[in-house]
């Protein structure tokens, strides 16, 4: 008897040691995360931004042993974001913006200040040589560009294009125009700069010739033209063209098809001629995935971008003369993440294919030939490889890679062994929980008309017969996560949120609803979502039911969080079905959709204006306060400039006037990504923590 008693409890004690919460939230989110990945255009070097608990700066490394080394001092969580980093011709300084908010929508090269100094930080070019040495602030400014003589910098200020001598920086304006000026680039010969000028109801093309100070115009019309590319040469210019102004009111809950053109000018005339037209079909309008149109000048003439037209992003090319285009890449998969090698005669890539069955929730490094279009991929396995970039010998190509447990971090592929090796991992902090990550698992149910959806489970073994569960819904809604840690820093610190609450005991579900990427056109855009009748909500309520219907889980102690987009559908499955979820975490979402229809300012309106506004209206939480009863945290902060704070200061307002109770925790001074890491470690605690006072047991 007595040995029994020993017996049992010794497997109590290994039980409650197996199921306990072996790590904080700051450690799993220790982890640091590499951005602006980037190579050296004459030897093989690269560079990438580091963001380690807050502290950004930039990192380098070199062959043969790519070694990392850390370039720049920046020792304070301050929220400025490190972006724009870049080579001279020679290797041998970089140069690189710091300050702003480049993911958010509006006002992304104005300062911010979310550890709230005494003056708001500017957006600032910086300099810092390859071989070691301060760095140094040279001017305000973004969006810079190094000419082809390895001095001239051109960038942004003010809408403007302004010009700096990296060894004499005096800032000089080259000119002043009308309009928001962007899309810098420099000539192959380094003698004009091409650009885009946003004029409101119309964009034009512009090439400024820097030594006969002249500005000119490409071919302009009353379209919107962007996107512009140099022909190797410097004599040819290819870009977008869509329409501009303001079509006749159409129909707004119909689906219609978004027009482009390819378009190529000669400089010298300043002529123009259309050179490709989309396909008038809903799957022919121009992609909103990563690069949109991704358009590029490749050797031997080749014009290459990306369409839909096939039901996949995938890459096409061309003759930029004549003749019919060619689909490069082909299968269900989609491209990502496009770069146009050195030598101008191939393609790297990010793909969601490979040899394993569930690679669509995963990516890998893939290579087409522009010429033959013979197509490979390069990367395989459960990792996860992402952002390409071929360096200079064409012998290796550098990426950023996970798994399931180890977060994103700089990687080398030698492409003549197929060797994979991960630098910088010596950074992930000796505390982060590697070991007691969970791995993710595929799962496909059916939303009730009849779509497949792809999400990750994870949950950790043994713990409670019933367990409490959560449904993690990503923002977006151009997004996929995947079974790894994923390639934006956003959705990594999701990923780390996920991880914690499985090691807490929760069965956690990440749905990739419709609306997102990877899984095809119609997946991603399909008719009468969001503002046009929410169905992608469908998808989140069908995989609630799906975690309700697991038998490990209590389907009374099921809880949903999301931020942007995600808690938009989050604050809707609180407001539409209180009874499937017992608890929320609203992050940053929106909540009232009808404001997204402009009234008109004529006669003319839509004829289903009203029909319109109304079905935006019930496709909104805002419709649903009398039947919204599960507990509730709200969380945004105010300096968002992704989503206005006013989402949510106004649905707490209603909340308030119908005596609702709420929780709520406001950010001063941080954006829609919580760019002071102590803050985005604040926002974490608060999401777990509420829901385990509201679904976990003691």
């Amino acid at each position: 008897m007595r040995n029994l008693l020993i017996l049992t409890f010794l497997f109590l004690v290994s039980f409650g040691q197996n199921n306990a919460q072996r790590f904080s939230m700051e450690q799993v989110n220790s982890f640091p995360f590499p951005s602006e990945l980037t190579a050296a255009g004459q030897q093989d070097r690269i560079a990438w931004a580091m963001n380690e608990k807050g502290l950004r700066n930039v990192y380098v490394a070199e062959a043969p042993d790519f070694k990392p080394r850390r370039l720049t001092d920046f020792t304070h969580d301050d929220g400025q974001e490190i972006t724009n980093l870049q080579y001279t011709a020679d290797g041998n300084t970089l140069i690189f913006v710091r300050g702003g908010e480049h993911g958010s929508n509006w006002e992304r090269n104005v300062g911010i200040n979310p550890s709230q100094e005494i003056f708001i930080p500017k957006v600032e070019i910086w300099k810092v040589p390859y071989s070691g040495g301060k760095a140094e602030k040279i001017t305000e400014g973004d969006d810079p560009v190094i000419g082809a003589d390895n001095h001239t910098v051109a960038y942004i200020k003010n809408r403007q294009v302004w010009t700096f001598k990296l060894n004499d920086p005096k800032p000089e304006q080259l000119f002043e125009t009308k309009g928001s000026v962007s899309e810098l680039s420099w000539s192959p010969q380094g003698d004009k700069l091409l650009f885009t000028i946003n004029r409101g109801t119309h964009a034009l093309v512009g090439v400024f010739d820097i030594q006969e100070k002249k500005l000119s115009y490409v071919s302009p019309s009353f379209s919107r033209d962007y996107s512009p590319r140099w022909s190797p040469d410097g004599k040819l210019v290819a870009f977008i063209r869509r329409p501009g102004g303001k079509a006749e009111p159409q129909p707004i809950l119909e689906q219609r098809h978004n027009p482009w053109e390819i378009w190529t000018a000669d400089l010298e005339s300043g002529e123009g001629k259309m050179r490709w037209k989309a396909p008038e079909t809903l799957r022919g309008s121009i992609s909103t995935t990563h690069g949109g149109a991704n358009l590029h000048w490749a050797t031997d003439n080749q014009l290459v971008y990306l369409s839909y037209e096939d039901g996949w992003p995938h890459m096409y090319a061309m003759d930029a003369n004549a003749g019919p285009s060619r689909q490069l890449t082909k299968g269900n998969f989609m491209v990502e993440h496009v770069q146009l090698a050195p030598d101008g005669k191939s393609l790297l890539f990010s793909a969601n294919t490979g040899p394993l069955d569930d690679d669509i929730d995963r990516r890998h490094i893939g290579r087409v030939n522009i010429a033959d279009g013979n197509f490979e991929i390069w990367s395989q396995g459960e990792s996860i490889e992402t952002n390409p970039v071929m360096l200079s010998s064409s012998q290796f190509i550098a990426c950023i890679s996970s798994t399931y447990a180890r977060p994103m971090l700089p990687t080398i592929l030698q492409l003549s062994t197929g060797q994979m090796q991960v630098i910088a991992d010596e950074l992930l902090p000796k505390d982060f929980p590697l070991a007691e990550m969970v791995k993710p698992k595929q799962v496909i149910f059916k939303s009730p008309d009849g779509l497949d959806v792809h999400a990750q489970i994870f949950e950790k073994e043994g713990g409670a017969d019933k367990k409490p569960a959560v449904l993690f819904v990503h923002g977006g809604p151009q997004r996929q996560m995947l079974l790894g840690w994923h390639y934006g820093d956003y959705y990594s610190n999701t990923y780390a949120i996920n991880q914690y609450l499985a090691n807490m005991g929760f069965v956690v579900l990440s749905v990739n609803f419709r609306l997102g990427i990877g899984y095809g056109y119609e997946f991603h855009k399909p008719a009468r979502t969001y503002w046009q009748g929410a169905e992608e909500y469908l998808d989140v309520k069908a995989a609630g039911e799906y975690l309700a219907g697991l038998p490990q889980v209590d389907p009374e102690r099921i809880g949903i969080y999301g931020g942007s987009y995600g808690g938009y559908l989050t604050a809707l499955a609180l407001a539409k079905d209180s009874d499937l979820f017992a608890a929320g975490v609203d992050i940053h979402g929106v909540h009232e959709l009808s404001r997204r229809l402009e009234m008109p300012d004529g006669f003319e309106k839509a004829p289903d204006f009203e029909k319109a506004q109304r079905t935006a209206f019930y496709s909104s939480p805002l419709a649903y306060l009398d039947t919204w009863r599960s507990p509730v945290l709200f969380i945004h902060g105010d300096d968002d400039r992704n989503v206005q704070v006013s989402q949510t200061t106004d649905l707490i307002r209603r909340f308030e006037d119908r005596k609702m109770p709420f929780e709520s925790l406001i950010i001063p001074d941080d954006t829609h990504h919580w760019m002071k890491y102590g803050n985005l470690v604040k926002v974490n605690q608060a999401t777990v923590d509420f829901l385990k006072k509201h679904l976990q047991r003691d």
